[in-house]
């Protein structure tokens, strides 16, 4: 899914993401390229063909299609550098590649180090269309359109929907995957097939044949869904984020409280109140795996805005529901993450089977509205049993959603609209005051990382240490020093790739010294603990 880097903190250009988050790295969702460098927060993650194919943190680089290959040789405690090179080199190093694998022959093509320059492809500015166009381009493989100004507008998003149908109508040769995002639409395509400066030229002849996109109105269906609120599934990756992520994360360990606390309401009921009245908007799928719906609130004055976890969660309960900005995210599938938890409900993909809800592997469609009722934590594990077997009908009516009465409702609420925002931003604002404050705005990573290097204590003859069999986390310690443990006994709860490695006792003895804290990095080789043998 991804590989996680530690290295210098970045130096960021601006100081929040606004209505995407509160940190700088937090933008609005957009879609991910394979082999992209997503900075979740302070922290880079080269995403995998398995990663995430849309979210909301910023990219600025992507690894070449033909070097790929390279990070899967990668394994934890390696080092990697990058070097910038130009599209052209990416397009002959891929087409060399294959007629390498093709005639079984080694070729050497160079690949010169260029300067960096802006990833800004191209641009249509706002007064020869009704917004400014930029296109962004996101590695050898893919380009991102990019529509306005860095704001939640809905109307921006039906810009992208209306490029997306005309790309589709006119089946482009070399096209092959469109990922609309909040205000953008990522094209995927063959650049050995076709040209970038070829896919500009359609891509504006586009701009120039979209008409009376404030129009259009597309049908949608209010689908209801339950909700474990503040879930025990939640709780638990907060647990071990604490202990193997960050252990002071200002968002921990009540993802709730911090809601509430970062938008100025008096309680968390009001958090609660608020995400059961809301409707929320799904204006993308893939938001993290599998189907999982990026969703707004309709009603500007139901819009919670958070910040993402920083750095991101490296596991996540499936079908946890978190905040993150001004979005809703239901995760598709057990994962890394990092929205604010609310809470837990039913399967956004079916594995198994077609049944009413699933008439598609996905359970929602582009603006689909959600609105949640609750359930215990009980009742949502007998309901998981259920639905992917078609055994739990959900009420979904059906509905169409028009542009022309949206941007109505809002000029005619405008007043306690601005008057709720007002109330956020200050919040907002005083929140980020208090993290610049305590330094808690930024996670450096290499000083998260214990040294393994320190001289280590020799051992009396009757001792023995137990050391890390890999590169991992250290989750949970289950013993004190003082203890007497048997052979077999679990002595440490190791944590790597999203599994759990039980460290057990190769003798009997007693516990003479612990040597790491839970949440410690290790690499293989590190003493944890010291046992004193019978």
């Amino acid at each position: 899914t991804g590989i996680r880097l530690i290295g210098p903190r970045p130096e960021w250009a601006r100081t929040t993401g606004g209505e995407a988050g509160l940190h700088p790295s937090n933008i609005h969702d957009n879609a991910y390229a394979v082999g992209t460098i997503d900075f979740t927060g302070d922290m880079p993650v080269i995403l995998g063909p398995d990663g995430p194919s849309l979210g909301g943190f910023v990219c600025p680089a992507t690894v070449i299609t033909a070097e790929l290959w390279k990070l899967g040789q990668l394994k934890a405690g390696d080092t990697v550098r990058f070097i910038p090179v130009s599209l052209s080199t990416a397009v002959a190093l891929e087409k060399d590649q294959i007629n390498s694998v093709q005639s079984l022959t080694k070729s050497v093509v160079e690949a010169p180090s260029v300067e960096i320059s802006t990833p800004i492809y191209d641009s249509i500015p706002a007064d020869e269309t009704s917004e400014a166009v930029t296109y962004r381009v996101a590695g050898d493989h893919y380009l991102l359109v990019e529509y306005g100004q860095q704001i939640l507008d809905i109307n921006l998003r039906f810009r992208a929907h209306a490029l997306m149908l005309w790309l589709q109508q006119n089946n482009v040769d070399g096209i092959l995957e469109l990922t609309p995002g909040i205000r953008s639409l990522q094209v995927h395509y063959n650049s050995l097939v076709l040209n970038l400066d070829d896919l500009i030229v359609i891509l504006k002849q586009a701009e120039q044949e979209l008409k009376n996109i404030e129009q259009l109105e597309v049908p949608a269906r209010i689908v209801h869904i339950p909700i474990s609120w503040d879930d025990e599934a939640c709780k638990l990756a907060s647990e071990k984020y604490m202990q193997s992520v960050r252990a002071n994360a200002p968002w921990c360990p009540d993802n709730i409280e911090f809601i509430r606390r970062i938008n100025g309401l008096a309680s968390v009921n009001d958090v609660k109140k608020i995400v059961f009245d809301a409707s929320y908007l799904v204006l993308g799928l893939g938001d993290v795996y599998l189907g999982a719906p990026v969703a707004t609130p309709m009603d500007p004055r139901h819009r919670l805005v958070t910040t993402k976890y920083n750095p991101a969660r490296t596991w996540t309960a499936e079908n946890s529901v978190g905040i993150g900005g001004s979005y809703l995210c239901v995760y598709g599938m057990e994962g890394p993450g990092g929205y604010q938890f609310i809470g837990r409900t039913l399967q956004m993909w079916n594995r198994y089977q077609q049944t009413t809800e699933f008439t598609k592997p996905w359970l929602l469609r582009f603006f689909d509205q959600i609105r949640f009722y609750e359930v215990s934590g009980d009742e949502l594990k007998q309901i998981r049993r259920d639905f992917p077997q078609g055994n739990y009908p959900l009420k979904i009516e059906q509905t169409s959603f028009s542009l022309k009465k949206y941007n109505a409702f809002i000029e005619q609420n405008q007043s306690s609209i601005d008057s709720f925002k007002a109330t956020r931003e200050a919040a907002f604002e005083a929140e980020l005051q208090h993290w610049k404050d305590n330094g808690l705005l930024h996670f450096d990573s290499e000083h998260a990382v214990l040294s393994s290097l320190d001289e280590e204590e020799l051992l009396d003859d009757s001792c023995i240490a137990v050391e890390s069999p890999m590169n991992c986390n250290l989750w949970k310690i289950e013993v004190e020093e003082g203890d007497v443990i048997k052979e077999g006994d679990t002595l440490m709860i190791l944590e790597a790739m999203k599994m759990e490695i039980q460290l057990m006792a190769t003798h009997s003895g007693t516990v003479k010294k612990i040597t790491r804290a839970a949440g410690s990095q290790l690499n293989a080789g590190d003493r944890l603990i010291v046992l004193e043998v019978e």
